[in-house]
């Protein structure tokens, strides 16, 4: 089984999600995409498997930032190059798991995706 958690370090969500892992003894691999950078081809990817609109957070502080030029023109065409620049606009954490993503951390889906086969 192949569990990446990509995020922010110092994000309290992350920091649950991390915790819960670490505490159900599941090894998996942390990236922080604001320190270790982000893989354009792997956020294509991202924003093809789940969407720009669920692949962005809105009620980020980065989101709220923005420019009103960038937030009504942000969209299908211009999100990747957005959240390059701003990689702390990605919703967190964002969990691949045997390559299928899932966005935020809520304990009863963890516990769900992590049962025993």
């Amino acid at each position: 089984m192949s569990v990446i958690l990509y995020g922010i370090k110092n994000c309290d969500t992350v920091k649950k999600a991390c915790k819960w892992l670490t505490k159900h003894q599941i090894e998996y691999t942390f990236v922080d995409h604001r320190a270790d950078g982000l893989d354009p081809a792997q956020l294509q990817d991202w924003l093809e498997q789940l969407g720009w609109e669920a692949l962005v957070n809105k009620r980020s502080t980065t989101y709220r930032n923005l420019t009103e030029q960038e937030k009504a023109t942000l969209g299908p065409d211009t999100a990747a190059a957005l959240l390059l620049t701003h990689p702390t606009m990605i919703k967190r954490p964002l969990l691949a798991l045997d390559k299928k993503l899932y966005l935020g951390f809520k304990e009863a889906q963890y516990t769900t995706l992590f049962a025993p086969q």
